[in-house]
């Protein structure tokens, strides 16, 4: 028999070469690229755009790739389920390219991007071709074709890489060629990032039209549809909370920082820093990516609830050994950023927790997507989407982006509470709460030693970064010996 855990972070492993290694070549080339190339206003531009990009993910896709997940885990209707998720997504995404290429020239003014209606055009077609082709990767997935998904992300990301140094450096630097001068217009200045974004999104449906193609093997069932429906409308509304959880301080800082504080630069410089802690979002994204369909396809053994607690606390000390690896060596992770933009690197190690805790909760999640109880996950969300809300609007004016960072750990710590709470009446888990504290409480206790009393004490980063993390990991090792022993096999 396989071991569970080994085949989870087997898969994670995986999937971290279709989501890590595409997303850390867009951290090491163009955040470091584009910190350097773009004022910090100029950058306010780019981090403001994606943050809608995020909200309108989440709406075209209405939820509808769990929904995916959940009724075709042990279905013998795999295929109508897939033809009538895909069917749906294309008409909502095609109709909604349509009407921002008709229209965006009013929501461009709306935004404050009159002079560049095109901004939104473009962005509109990334957004409707990443909507719709969610569901094919979805499919590949549930397939277990991690290989063929790594593939297509990382040749999207190359494209798009490749388009960004010749649009952006390249070009510049030879306006004298027959080439450039039929393809680039200096006035575009930040709108060739979306161009080159949207000609990769683009390419994705060539690569993936195998599976597209797949979906004509069945025909679209409207009473499953609406089943679909029911069951996924929920998940939108809390995908719609969760957004404002992630994004929404990218679009208030704009409006809330008073503008004798430069707000576009101040924005430029919060998204540079919460791209340092990008090893924890992506660690948590490429569990998520590996654990849903895992969770459900586990649910039925008589283990599940074990397994699932188990899953969680090496969740957890794998995301706390990210924290301090990034903490203890963030010399070295500033240098990716821009120097201009390297006075916000305060809030990185509050992003990293706010992160890990938001992959806890995650975890927590497959409680209510089980029992069908996905109102309950939205409920949370929502609550989670106010805190934030009301933190940000009242502590932006005085403390700038600041008050964005603290917002995300403490809306996410309520989350957390309050989904294990619940979680108790309706499934629960034997999550080792107590150790999980503890190594939480131990990372943190090593991250303020070393920031208060050790900078002067080891003057090598490099050896008392080995030091402290060997003994987070010593520690680990002793409080988990009889878990690994249960898993050693397989």
């Amino acid at each position: 028999m396989k071991n569970p855990i080994k085949q989870l972070f087997g898969q994670t492993a995986v999937y971290g070469l279709g989501i890590v290694l595409p997303r850390l070549l867009n951290y090491l080339l163009l955040t470091p690229f584009y910190t350097r190339v773009f004022e910090k206003a100029t950058y306010g531009v780019i981090t403001e755009l994606y943050a809608y990009v995020v909200f309108l993910l989440v709406i075209l896709t209405y939820g509808m790739e769990t929904g995916f997940f959940r009724y075709t885990s042990n279905s013998k209707q795999k295929e109508k389920v897939y033809t009538t998720v895909l069917s749906a997504l294309f008409i909502t995404s095609s109709l909604f390219i349509i009407s921002m290429l008709l229209w965006g020239g009013d929501v461009s003014r709306v935004l404050g991007y009159a002079s560049n209606p095109e901004y939104i055009k473009w962005l509109a077609i990334i957004v409707g071709v990443d909507a719709f082709t969610s569901i094919p990767f979805a499919r590949i997935r549930l397939y277990n074709r991690a290989g063929k998904y790594a593939f297509i992300r990382i040749v999207e990301v190359s494209i798009n890489i490749s388009l960004n140094l010749f649009f952006l450096y390249y070009c510049p630097k030879h306006p004298e060629s027959e080439l450039v001068s039929m393809v680039y217009r200096e006035e575009i200045g930040v709108g060739y990032v979306l161009i080159a974004n949207m000609i990769a999104s683009l390419s994705k449906i060539f690569l993936l039209l195998s599976e597209i193609l797949a979906a004509f093997r069945s025909t679209f069932d409207r009473k499953l549809m609406k089943t679909l429906l029911r069951y996924s409308y929920p998940l939108l509304v809390a995908g719609l909370a969760g957004t404002v959880n992630e994004a929404l301080d990218r679009i208030l800082l704009k409006h809330m920082i008073p503008a004798d504080q430069n707000p576009m630069e101040q924005l430029g410089i919060y998204g540079a820093n919460y791209k340092l802690a990008v090893l924890m979002t992506l660690f948590v994204q490429m569990f998520k990516y590996a654990a849903e369909p895992f969770f459900f396809s586990k649910s039925g053994e008589k283990n599940a609830k074990k397994l699932y607690a188990d899953v969680m606390t090496f969740f957890v000390v794998a995301g706390l050994f990210i924290f301090l690896l990034v903490n203890l060596y963030l010399e070295y992770f500033i240098l990716f950023i821009g120097k201009s933009f390297r006075e916000g690197s305060h809030i990185v190690p509050v992003i990293l927790m706010a992160n890990l805790v938001m992959g806890i909760f995650f975890n927590l999640s497959i409680w209510y997507k089980l029992t069908n109880k996905t109102k309950i996950g939205a409920v949370l969300v929502i609550l989670g989407a106010l805190i934030t809300v009301v933190i940000n609007l009242l502590f932006i004016p005085k403390y700038g982006f600041l008050a964005s960072a603290w917002a995300h750990i403490i809306c996410y710590s309520v989350m957390v509470v309050l989904s294990y709470l619940w979680s108790r009446k309706h499934y629960a888990v034997p999550y080792k709460i107590g150790r999980i504290l503890v190594y939480m409480a131990f990372a943190l206790v090593i991250y303020f030693i070393n920031e208060l009393f050790l900078q002067e004490v080891l003057k090598s980063q490099n050896l008392k970064g080995l030091i402290l993390m060997g003994l987070f990991v010593a520690v680990v090792y002793f409080g988990e010996r009889k878990t690994f022993n249960d898993y050693k096999n397989g």
